[in-house]
């Protein structure tokens, strides 16, 4: 069964469900991130900064919220245009399945081309599977091997 999403940027108002979401996405993760990062993320995404931007996806039938995305534009080596990194997708376990994460991807991905963006791209977790299923369809498997330094303790 597909669900029905209303896609919609981040408000706001939309503080406490964004940060049930927010919350599910890190225990997803298993990551804690301290309180000042999170209050800082949100700023960011909600007025902050120009090149940082919140997607929710809500039920359309009940309002309830379904998922989140967050993604980043910036400049690239390779060509003169904006290119799109889709930083956090994250939807909830009842959700999953039902076309929402791929609701979040298409809109995004029709919002470049109308821009002229040169690329979208993201990351998954190798052992991430039911979203690496869902990848492989959308954009076919990938190519490219993410190496990463941690730079802070």
């Amino acid at each position: 069964m597909k669900a029905q999403a209303i896609l919609r940027p981040l408000t706001e108002r939309d503080r406490p469900v964004w940060q049930s979401l927010w919350d599910g996405y890190c225990a997803f993760y298993k990551v804690r991130l301290p309180a000042p990062v999170i209050d800082g993320l949100w700023e960011k995404l909600t007025g902050g900064d120009p090149a940082i931007h919140g997607m929710l996806a809500e039920s359309a039938e009940t309002g309830e919220a379904l998922g989140l995305m967050h993604y980043v534009l910036h400049p690239h080596t390779w060509s003169l245009k904006t290119v799109c990194y889709l930083e956090d997708l994250f939807v909830t376990e009842a959700a999953r399945g039902q076309g929402v994460g791929r609701a979040l991807i298409e809109w995004l991905a029709a919002r470049g081309r109308d821009e002229g963006w040169f690329r979208l791209y993201w990351h998954t977790d190798e052992n991430n599977e039911t979203a690496r299923l869902l990848y492989d369809r959308v954009a076919g498997p990938a190519t490219m091997v993410r190496y990463a330094i941690p730079l802070t303790k």
